[in-house]
């Protein structure tokens, strides 16, 4: 049996976006700027995918840019909004436990003369809203928290921290990465009060190399790629017809379906984190239940007395695939700052593995993993940790 438990570093795409996306390869491969017939075919896909993706989220089709994936939309959402809005102020928020996409080019903009806070969180990876209450100020003109962490599968109130943010003043910007939480959960940001949306195709059975960014009528934004005026000159290039159109199938399935799969996604998780927390010495990060704010597709377990890294070699040998953590970030062998911000025990910090479900995982699958795991974790801590 092999079981794929790492779906929040990517996805398998579903059969019927990878017949699509073929379809366009092979058949409908034409440039969708080109005038020809070809060309026409291509961009009936982009209009397709655009009044599908609106559709899903209640906003404009002409609010929906196609970028290369999460990565590009949270850097283009920081960098394009800061530098078109840096004469309102340079004050931006995030959170401590953002992915590195949002956490580095803050970083960056820190060095380009922009000032950065970082909102703590709970212990179980929760956003402080009365620390966001506390940091907003009226030179703040950038606000991004992330809807699901990766790591931990927090839920953040982003509804609430809209209300907080607009509150204090409506021309503040707020972006949302719902990387993790789009396909699982819904997302309205117009009715939340949400300014930007980045949204990635391979984190929802969809393509790599495609996603979206979000962004309402009447934001002050940048390009932050030039070159053949694509997409109304704010973000240049080929469109990626494939990638749109089977980003737009994979979400069209996932949201069909959404109510039923994460009902199911809930009670497979629920299962999972009872039977873990029956193992001697392992404990789950972040939300244990729904009604604590967890997603229904995430679970971070510490197990005491082993590294990760060998944890996760040694269910790679029963065909069993985990993550140590973010994948962005588990092959630089890093402390993670998610659970260094949770103020997670030091003896943990390396001993942390992230088990991500799909709508394809069975239970079947995790009574494997379970039973693999009981096996494994005592023949392990036989050994020392260094």
């Amino acid at each position: 049996m092999e079981v794929y438990l790492d779906n929040s570093a990517t996805t398998r795409v579903m059969d019927e976006v990878a017949r699509l996306v073929v379809e366009i390869f092979t058949k409908d491969y034409g440039n969708a700027s080109s005038m020809h017939k070809k060309g026409v075919s291509a961009e009936r896909y982009i209009k397709y995918a655009k009044e599908t993706l609106s559709k899903i989220m209640k906003v404009k089709d002409k609010e929906i840019y196609f970028t290369s994936g999460g990565t590009e939309s949270d850097n283009w959402a920081l960098m394009g909004a800061a530098y078109a809005n840096m004469r309102a102020g340079r004050h931006l928020i995030t959170t401590q436990i953002e992915h590195p996409a949002i956490l580095q080019t803050m970083d960056y903009l820190e060095r380009q003369g922009f000032e950065v806070t970082y909102l703590p969180v709970s212990e179980e990876g929760i956003v402080s809203l009365e620390a966001l209450k506390k940091a907003l100020r009226p030179d703040t003109i950038l606000v991004s928290i992330m809807q699901v962490n990766n790591e931990v599968g927090a839920i953040q109130p982003i509804e609430e921290a809209a209300e907080l943010i607009k509150k204090h003043n409506p021309q503040t910007l707020f972006h949302v990465d719902a990387v993790q939480g789009f396909g699982k959960l819904p997302m309205y940001p117009k009715k939340w009060g949400v300014d930007m949306v980045s949204v990635s195709g391979h984190k929802i059975h969809g393509p790599k190399g495609v996603g979206i960014l979000y962004i309402r009528e009447g934001v002050k934004i940048r390009p932050i790629i030039y070159g053949g005026g694509q997409q109304k000159n704010y973000r240049s290039g080929t469109e990626n017809v494939p990638g749109a159109a089977g980003l737009a199938k994979a979400a069209e399935i996932l949201y069909r379906h959404l109510d039923e799969d994460r009902e199911r996604l809930y009670e497979l998780r629920s299962y999972f984190t009872h039977e873990l927390l029956q193992m001697d010495d392992v404990r789950i990060n972040g939300p244990i239940s729904e009604g604590a704010g967890a997603a229904p597709h995430i679970v971070s377990a510490s197990i005491e007395g082993i590294r990760s890294e060998v944890l996760l070699h040694a269910l790679e040998e029963r065909n069993i695939f985990v993550s140590a953590g973010s994948a962005c970030a588990s092959k630089k062998h890093t402390i993670s700052a998610t659970l260094q911000a949770m103020k997670i025990e030091q003896s943990l910090l390396d001993s942390t593995i992230r088990f991500s479900f799909s709508v394809f995982t069975t239970k079947e699958e995790l009574d494997y993993t379970l039973k693999t795991l009981r096996e494994v974790i005592p023949m392990l801590r036989r050994y020392k940790r260094y």
